[in-house]
């Protein structure tokens, strides 16, 4: 009896397995490398795409440092220093001269943006499309937990990550430490997608509309002696002439009518 109830169990073991183990395999696909940290000296972690763009910020958490290279990548793709000067810490300022410690998570903008989660100097960093580095979150308490309010004044646990939803203009925390969604919400500015060039855009097509006519009036008046002389038509005038002056519709004048009668 107990050697059935084995056996049973064997089998039934070894189907669970074949069943949950297996493996679809779909064709068509090729993994190829495009750049090579041995030979560029970079170490990516996390990359992103920026919007409207073929550039790429690649994050290098070892060497707490941000870069960016762009597409096509090749193995001579050229890869520029972004953020970070290549030592751990918490420094603001310009870009170049910023320190983070090992980050390992990032977030984009549609305007470029980069919002980084610091999560060792227990803040959230964020870089400027203009080449600037402030911390918008936490930073300042210096210690792990959970505290709303003030921005600058919130705590976060030691295990957390950012996405940015655009189209409620915030950053979602994922904060896994404190098994919470956290929200901060971004200026207005930082969601307006190339909003100068949009402005120009419309300007141009506005100015674009206005030259048409105008130049539409101007072809207009040019041919319109031409189509005359060849057509032998042309409008009737807008100023009237004297009763007198102006032929009847048998070939006289107003005067002759009244000498008539």
């Amino acid at each position: 009896m107990a050697w059935g109830f084995s056996s049973v169990s064997l089998f039934l073991f070894v189907v669970f397995n074949l069943v949950s183990g297996k493996i679809v395999l779909e064709e068509g696909y090729e993994v190829t490398t495009v750049v090579d940290g041995h030979k560029s000296g970079l170490n990516p972690y996390t990359i992103h795409a920026l919007p409207g763009s073929s550039n790429l910020i690649v994050l290098d958490s070892s060497g707490s440092t941000f870069y960016t290279t762009s597409f096509p990548l090749s193995v001579d793709s050229v890869i520029n220093r972004f953020a970070g000067d290549g030592s751990s810490g918490h420094v603001d300022g310009k870009a170049g001269n910023s320190r983070f410690s090992k980050p390992r998570g990032f977030a984009v903008d549609a305007k470029g943006n980069v919002y980084v989660a610091d999560k060792s100097n227990k803040a959230i960093r964020k870089i400027s499309s203009s080449g600037s580095v402030t911390t918008i979150a936490g930073g300042i308490s210096k210690a792990f937990g959970h505290r709303d309010g003030p921005a600058q004044n919130a705590t976060f646990s030691s295990d957390f990550e950012i996405t940015f939803v655009p189209q409620r203009c915030c950053l979602l925390v994922s904060d896994h430490g404190n098994e919470m969604i956290r929200q901060i919400n971004l200026k207005e500015e930082d969601c307006l997608e190339n909003s100068h060039s949009n402005l120009g855009t419309y300007s141009l097509w506005s100015i674009g509309i206005v030259l048409s006519c105008i130049l539409g009036v101007a072809i207009g008046f040019a041919v319109r002696p031409y189509v005359i002389r060849h057509t032998g038509r042309s409008e009737p005038p807008l100023v009237h002439h004297d009763m007198e002056a102006s032929p009847n519709q048998i070939g006289g004048t107003s005067s002759d009518l009244l000498l008539l009668h």
